[in-house]
């Protein structure tokens, strides 16, 4: 795994609010984070999370035909998958999400595997964090190709230095590619960047940095595998998004989202 980062990507990443790094994982590993992904699906049995089927609060568009055909979305493998909890949480990924956004720990709010199936819609612009049950213009995701990712079959794009004057509204994500120029017209006329990638590269961005994908013009899959970290230290800002019943009832909007069973912290400066 390539986990050093330098000083001109760390300032690149806080710049552009995305990074792409190249040859992020080896041959072998590669072919581990895919065997896992294989045998974490196979468990799921079609469950998005465990033990249940949706996640809370997306927010999505509600034609959910169109969504449902964008990409297949399960979350929160490492919780019941061994193979992917010993990926997820590996402490040299939560030190790159350190370095890249400043913070003194990481925890894991939920990883996330994206899979494009062949001639799936596309992705609309987005943003990640205003779905999120926490508040923090730091917060970051990585997201690792498992297939080559192409401009034929969904590659990702950024919009450079927008996660400066984002905010946590929240348009949602669903059938209208441009809905969220509504709520940010300043960045109508920018100019996007693609992310195309070899299997193996990753990207990380940042929650308020926006993105989106394209088509599926294939008949192949495009398979990524990511995660979202949460600065260690974030407090419940009430919105559901992956928590449970249980920890729903335990918590109350300013409490600690602090639960190792949940959001694990994967490494810390102090530590």
């Amino acid at each position: 795994m390539r986990s050093e980062l330098s000083t001109q990507e760390i300032a690149q990443y806080q710049k552009d609010g995305f990074l792409v790094i190249e040859d992020f994982l080896n041959t072998e590993e590669l072919s581990f984070w895919r065997e896992a992904l294989d045998e974490a699906i196979k468990n799921r049995n079609g469950n998005k999370m465990p033990g249940r089927k949706e996640v809370y609060g997306k927010g999505d568009d509600n034609d959910k035909s169109y969504y449902d055909n964008v990409f297949d979305q399960l979350l929160n493998l490492w919780q019941d998958n061994e193979k992917m909890k010993s990926i997820m949480l590996d402490e040299r990924l939560g030190k790159m999400a350190a370095d890249l956004c400043g913070a003194d720990g990481i925890r894991i709010w939920h990883d996330q595997a994206l899979i494009k199936k062949p001639w799936a819609n596309p992705t609309s612009w987005h943003l990640d964090t205003p779905y999120w049950s926490f508040s923090d213009r730091r917060a970051l995701s990585i997201w690792v190709a498992l297939d080559d990712a192409t401009y034929e079959n969904g590659c990702l794009f950024f919009i450079p230095g927008s996660h400066h004057d984002t905010t946590f509204e929240n348009p949602g994500i669903g059938k209208n590619m441009g809905v969220i120029f509504d709520t940010y017209p300043n960045f109508r006329t920018s100019k996007s960047v693609a992310a195309p990638m070899k299997a193996g590269s990753c990207s990380f961005h940042n929650g308020l940095t926006i993105h989106g994908a394209h088509a599926n013009m294939t008949p192949g899959y495009r398979r990524a595998m990511t995660c979202a970290y949460m600065p260690d230290g974030n407090t419940y800002n009430g919105t559901r998004n992956i928590l449970d019943d249980a920890e729903i009832a335990r918590i109350k909007v300013g409490d600690l989202l602090n639960n190792d069973n949940i959001t694990p912290l994967i490494y810390s400066r102090s530590k």
